[in-house]
């Protein structure tokens, strides 16, 4: 799988974004993207890339000149405004971005990034998105910003977007409504909406615009830390201001290990939470496992442990995807007498499973039917693979119900069910239904 990782630990902004992927180009690709960039047919619009340094590392530094200043050199140059003095509204900016000299596919993806950008602005002005308008010349601005990365995403391909979790800064920032905290109204509006693990890191000041934030939950489907891969290209995208540390941005494009290894496995990252326990009854204990399942946990185990004062005791424990972590972490506390409860992120390699269901009847364990009718039980099977081996697991509860209807051991009828299950060719599994579903 070809993947890209992005490094924002110094948060993001549209150019930083994009002079970081366009380190990832081939020196043709790089020609062509200048090219595309200066004939957008965005009047008085010019792009360039140029080499700058932070803290002894090199890199590009994306450069948006409108009538030959940069958005800096403007005096007004605020994200968005609510009153209408030389402001263009979002049908405007759709419309604009629709007449521009780029493929299709990344114009529509631009303007969906807008429209994330103008809902932000919206929600932090209290007013609706038709009433929200953009500065004239921070627009255009805004505009390359935002089709540079969308251009550069499709250049690059990616199969996946991976990000670490985004720096904000802390403080204020000054914009043409006065003073604002950091992250700004929008950009923290867009943390929330996406749901994207933030911080404020360790330097002052505006790290994260509303911009970046809005490219990043376009385009990233997972947060977290690298996955193993093979790396193929690495870039670095540079912003203006100076800092304690390097302030770019970096781009990471590799290619994982478990496409051809995995035959249909998966990878992912799961929290183990865990807390230690020596004053719970193994009642109690049980009914808060149960209740860390209903939180959303994967799996809930425990763990013998000897504890202070000679105690034996145990180490309870549930694993969990992120979006679970919180509710998980509240069952923990509401349910076990813990008062602290640890986390540590483990990758995990998993089979796909699919589900199938085997229908037996009396006749599979050679009884006589019955005189009113034939006596069946339906059992499902978990039929799970990846990285060369397969599994079949028959559902427990159901095999022991088919053991007790037809008057056999179980083991008997988890035989004929993986009998069926194994040869597909078999004529009794023409009924079988088949019902995909992915853990």
């Amino acid at each position: 799988m070809r993947v890209l990782y992005l490094d924002l630990g110094m948060g993001a902004a549209g150019d930083m974004l994009s002079a970081a992927l366009f380190e990832l180009l081939s020196r043709k690709e790089q020609e062509g993207y200048l090219s595309a960039m200066n004939h957008l047919r965005l009047d008085g619009v010019s792009v360039q890339a140029e080499r700058s340094e932070k803290c002894g590392i090199t890199g590009t530094h994306m450069t948006v000149l409108v009538d030959g200043s940069e958005e800096a050199d403007v005096p007004d140059h605020a994200h968005t405004h609510v009153h209408a003095h030389h402001h263009h509204g979002l049908a405007e900016i759709h419309e604009m971005i629709g007449g521009l000299n780029l493929p299709d596919a990344v114009k529509t993806d631009a303007q969906q990034v807008y429209r994330l950008l103008a809902a932000a602005e919206s929600h932090a002005h209290g007013v609706e998105v038709d009433q929200i308008h953009f500065h004239e010349v921070g627009e255009k601005d805004a505009v390359a910003d935002i089709v540079s990365v969308c251009l550069l995403m499709r250049m690059i391909r990616p199969d996946k977007v991976i990000a670490s979790p985004m720096a904000t800064g802390s403080g204020t920032v000054r914009c043409a409504h006065g003073l604002l905290p950091v992250p700004a109204p929008a950009t923290a509006f867009i943390l929330k909406e996406m749901q994207i693990p933030c911080l404020s890191g360790t330097e002052g000041g505006e790290l994260l615009t509303p911009t970046g934030a809005a490219l990043a939950g376009f385009f990233v489907n997972a947060f977290g830390r690298m996955p193993e891969m093979t790396i193929n290209g690495i870039g670095y995208g540079m912003g203006k201001k100076d800092f304690s540390r390097a302030n770019c941005v970096r781009a990471l494009l590799g290619q994982t290990t478990d496409d051809e290894d995995g035959q249909d496995g998966a990878c992912d990252e799961v929290s183990e939470l865990s807390c230690n326990l020596d004053d719970m009854t193994p009642e109690d204990l049980s009914f808060a496992m149960d209740r860390l399942f209903e939180a959303g946990a994967l799996d809930v185990f425990t763990t013998p442990a000897g504890m202070k004062k000679t105690r034996p005791g145990v180490v309870l424990s549930a694993l969990c995807h992120r979006e679970q972590k919180a509710s998980v972490i509240k069952a923990f506390f509401a349910y076990t007498t813990t008062l602290g409860v640890r986390e540590k992120i483990c990758q995990r390699c998993i089979m796909t499973s699919s589900f199938e269901t085997v229908t037996l009847s009396e006749a599979d364990f050679g009884t006589p039917a019955s005189e009113d009718s034939q006596k069946t039980a339906s059992i499902p099977v978990k039929r799970s693979k990846g990285y060369g081996a397969v599994r079949l697991k028959p559902e427990y509860d159901q095999v022991a119900a088919a053991a007790e209807t037809f008057g056999v051991p179980a083991a008997e009828v988890r035989r004929k069910v993986l009998e069926h299950s194994g040869h597909p060719d078999n004529p009794i599994l023409k009924g079988v239904s088949s019902c995909q579903k992915n853990r």
